[in-house]
């Protein structure tokens, strides 16, 4: 009979969705732009930053909302959500190379110092880089420049790995009470985990307003708070992913057999943690190593 659904894929209906978000990105990007450029363009560049981020939003609400009520209907057959790992598997592995080029950049001040170049004497931008190239290099070029403090190790970073390696803990917790059917088990869990990622985001928040240094100040100052600073980010929007998450099993969503949507926010906290078991090690530890603490 003509209509009738005789494959395990979903054919997806027309959406206005995909064309809000393209034009949103488009807005906030070039109002980004514009607001690099106050004295040109006034106040016009704020206003299209922030109406092309209201696009995005609304665009996300709606696009993830449309996905539950596929989920919901039945259009997730076992080869869709098969290929939905795929795709999530995929976007994690863009992240995983987009720290790569932190730590990439990070280990390339550290192990091979060098001097910057800059030409155009005279300038305001040859003095700022003439006074970066003097703290950079105060030491010898090394990374960190003699009589510089960091930050203690073993101390708030320490505290916030323990938080996160806590927090995979309970995340898998819930995945493993919702693979037995144990609803007070996923949200207990749920709630622990989102718990434990907004004290590590308030613990790194205090942490920044009390570190020794500033951004831009010399190499590792700027590979410190890019390298870190992202990932926090990370962490803030996989607590967002965990509380939709939470929010949809008090709806009643997810079964033991059909929770794609808690899987990919439960690998993307993992993905989470390890990241910053590698920053802790690579950037607090080893690139503070020998340098006097705050």
């Amino acid at each position: 009979m003509a209509g009738n659904v005789n494959h395990d894929y979903h054919i997806l209906e027309p959406d206005i969705w995909p064309l809000i978000g393209s034009l949103s990105a488009v807005t906030f990007t070039s109002g980004l732009v514009l607001n690099m450029h106050p004295d040109t363009f006034g106040t016009s560049g704020s206003i299209v930053m922030w109406a092309g981020l209201a696009g995005l939003i609304a665009t996300f609400f709606m696009w993830f909302k449309n996905i539950v009520t596929e989920a919901e209907q039945g259009d997730h057959t076992p080869v869709v959500q098969l290929h939905m790992r795929y795709g999530m598997i995929l976007f994690i592995a863009s992240e995983v190379m987009f720290f790569v080029g932190w730590f990439w950049s990070f280990f390339d001040f550290a192990l091979f110092p060098a001097p910057l170049s800059v030409t155009d004497a005279g300038t305001a931008a040859q003095a700022t880089a003439n006074a970066f190239l003097t703290d950079n290099t105060a030491s010898g070029g090394d990374l960190v420049p003699q009589g510089m403090e960091v930050l203690d190790a073993f101390s708030l970073p320490l505290l916030n790995t323990l938080i996160l390696l806590c927090s995979g803990t309970t995340v898998t917790w819930a995945h493993h009470a919702l693979i037995h059917g144990d609803r007070d088990g996923l949200k207990q869990g749920l709630i622990a985990t989102i718990a434990l990622g907004v004290l590590f985001s308030g613990i790194q928040a205090y942490e920044y307003s009390i570190a020794p240094f500033n951004f831009g100040q010399n190499t590792y100052s700027s590979a410190f708070y890019m390298a870190t600073g992202f990932h926090g980010f990370h962490v803030l929007i996989g607590t967002i992913f965990l509380a939709v998450c939470l929010f949809r099993v008090y709806k009643g969503h997810f079964t033991p057999r059909q929770h794609f949507g808690f899987e990919a926010a439960a690998w993307y906290w993992h993905f989470v943690d390890v990241v910053w078991l590698f920053l802790f090690v690579a950037i607090y530890v080893w690139g503070g190593w020998g340098a006097p603490v705050h």
